[in-house]
């Protein structure tokens, strides 16, 4: 496999800005013929054409766009830097681009990067959020920081990553009123019957959720099944059915969403985890990200409780 030649690779990048060998060896200071040959090897290392050539004109082909498209970001990205450092040393503020994954309830996602503010010198944060294999792709890429998911580093990802556990809860459930005052009774049997939303199968809670039903004997009507919990949530607020969330945002939900807790369990757990190319967490918004979600955000479980609020 040929190594990329970056100097060869920033005069082609000069001449499909110029759009002529003529006009990017004026801006370069270099003759036209020193341009030229460079720009020859490069197609020959590289195996491809990149300009179709009229007269001294130069059009790029398809290969070209592509590998243009790449030198952009490489020297954009070169240029910033020299400006952070030699010109405007204090003007960049630092960044954390943080990855969410679409089963991590949004109220969750916020206590968790919260901390992330409160730093001495507070980042400009980045959010993502999409399905957990786009996110460990951007993360393998350096595009990301962090993954905050609701599952470990999943083991049948080709991408070497670290799972760090931030914590874990019980869950609680909600309805409105009354959808409560039907399904009124001790918890959980009240489930029993009663419409339920649930989390689709790619949520890691699903399973643990589906296993307590059983355990219990309870058989809810299933009138939704959500990959996205806010959607889920939007569902539960407008009464279609009884939905669960983490027990670590209760009081958000009942307080956001106009509903009341029905009951909680701690023998149904919700974990979340930090997932990053770094056996050790060293950005400080990640740290204090981390270090919040294990002291303070997410209280200790009491293993076997289960009860009304």
């Amino acid at each position: 496999m040929a190594t990329l030649n970056y100097k060869h690779l920033h005069y082609f990048w000069a001449v499909a800005k110029a759009g002529s060998v003529t006009r990017a060896s004026e801006r370069l200071h270099l003759t036209p013929q020193t341009i030229s040959g460079q720009l020859s090897l490069f197609e020959e290392v590289m195996g491809v054409e990149l300009f179709n050539r009229t007269g001294r004109q130069f059009e790029l082909t398809e290969s070209g766009r592509m590998v243009f498209s790449y030198a952009e970001e490489i020297f954009s990205l070169g240029q910033e830097l020299e400006q952070a450092l030699h010109h405007q040393p204090m003007d960049r503020p630092l960044q954390v681009k943080v990855g969410v994954t679409d089963a991590v309830p949004k109220a969750v996602a916020y206590q968790l990067l919260e901390p992330a503010m409160q730093v001495p010198q507070p980042p400009r944060i980045i959010c993502r959020e999409g399905k957990v294999a786009d996110l460990l792709a951007e993360l393998a890429l350096h595009r990301l920081d962090i993954v905050i998911a609701d599952s470990p580093m999943p083991r049948t990802v080709d991408i070497k990553g670290f799972s760090h556990p931030l914590g874990e809860c019980g869950l609680t459930f909600f309805a409105t009123a009354d959808l409560a005052k039907q399904h009124s009774g001790p918890f959980p049997k009240c489930l029993d019957g009663a419409p339920m939303l649930l989390p689709g199968e790619g949520v890691a809670v699903r399973s643990r959720l589906t296993r307590w039903f059983n355990d219990n004997q309870i058989r809810p009507r299933i009138t939704g099944e959500f990959d996205d919990g806010a959607l889920m949530t939007a569902f539960g607020q407008a009464g279609v059915g009884i939905f669960a969330a983490p027990s670590a945002i209760a009081e958000q939900v009942i307080r956001q969403h106009e509903v009341i807790s029905i009951g909680s369990t701690e023998e149904v757990i919700e974990q979340f985890y930090a997932i990053s190319v770094e056996r050790k967490l060293t950005h400080p918004a990640v740290v204090a990200i981390s270090r919040a979600a294990r002291q303070e955000f997410f209280m200790t479980r009491k293993p076997g409780k289960k009860g009304a609020l």
